[in-house]
């Protein structure tokens, strides 16, 4: 009678894995095995020998769970079971920010389910990340610098991998910004209340407009975006008389502080 004494996934080296990993069964008298029983499931064995079968976990096991498994020879005869642990395979929800600067990068968590065996989360093209989960549903990472980025925003996807797999591609995205350029202001002196043209480069989704006098002080503008590249900013009051500088903000960081004269 053949006798199992352990399973290892060869990919997880544990009993634990996922459909489509190789399974080797280690035991005694295992010679004559004909089929293993894989819960309900009958798998035709890829090797056998006298102490060791071998099988691929089949598409038909469970999302998670405990699995049965024992062998059948060419006899009828079936051997003791032991159980086998179907890891789910991770999904993502959501993150906890929507964007980074692609000069940097940043850090994000990553939220979904069945993460604890995660190894990896991986942005797109930008790069592979080494995680430890800790929490089954969220995981802290880096995002790391995409400083090859062309266009003002590169939106990649987010994926995690685990013993279970690799969660889908393209259901949680993060997108990278290029930080905003400001090359001239139209006109470059004006008094609170003015509006004055910035142009420039990457005003995608510009969050402040702030300026700067000349003792230093700052105020936040009015602003209005005309387009990727311009934008309508109101001359806030409160600022001392000289020379100063505007700087425009977006997920991608500061521009430059482009010279403007508050009169």
């Amino acid at each position: 009678m053949a006798t199992i004494t352990s399973l290892v996934d060869t990919t997880t080296t544990t009993n634990q894995g996922k459909p489509g990993d190789t399974v080797q069964i280690n035991g005694t008298s295992l010679a004559s095995t004909t089929r293993v029983n894989f819960g309900s499931a009958a798998v035709t064995p890829a090797s056998v020998t006298a102490t060791q079968v071998t099988f691929v976990v089949p598409s038909t096991a469970p999302c998670s769970g405990q699995v049965s498994v024992s062998v059948t020879s060419n006899t009828g005869a079936t051997s003791n079971a032991l159980p086998f642990f179907v890891i789910a395979t991770p999904t993502t929800t959501g993150l906890s920010v929507t964007c980074v600067p692609a000069a940097t990068g940043g850090a994000v968590t990553l939220f979904g389910t069945n993460f604890l065996t995660g190894t990896q989360v991986g942005v797109g093209t930008v790069g592979n990340v080494a995680v430890t989960p800790t929490q089954p549903s969220q995981v802290t990472f880096t995002a790391p610098a995409n400083p090859g980025q062309v266009g003002t925003v590169s939106t990649q996807p987010v994926t995690i991998t685990t013993a279970g797999g690799t969660s889908a591609s393209g259901s949680t995205l993060i997108d990278y910004y290029l930080a905003p350029a400001i090359t001239s202001v139209v006109p470059a002196t004006g008094t609170a209340g003015d509006q004055i043209t910035i142009n420039g480069t990457g005003f995608v989704n510009v969050d402040t407009v702030t300026f700067t006098d000349s003792a230093a002080a700052t105020a936040t503008a009015v602003f209005t975006p005309i387009s990727a590249t311009q934008l309508v900013a109101t001359v806030p009051g409160g600022l001392a008389t000289g020379a100063g500088t505007i700087t425009i903000h977006t997920c991608g960081g500061n521009s430059n502080a482009e010279a403007f004269t508050i009169t």
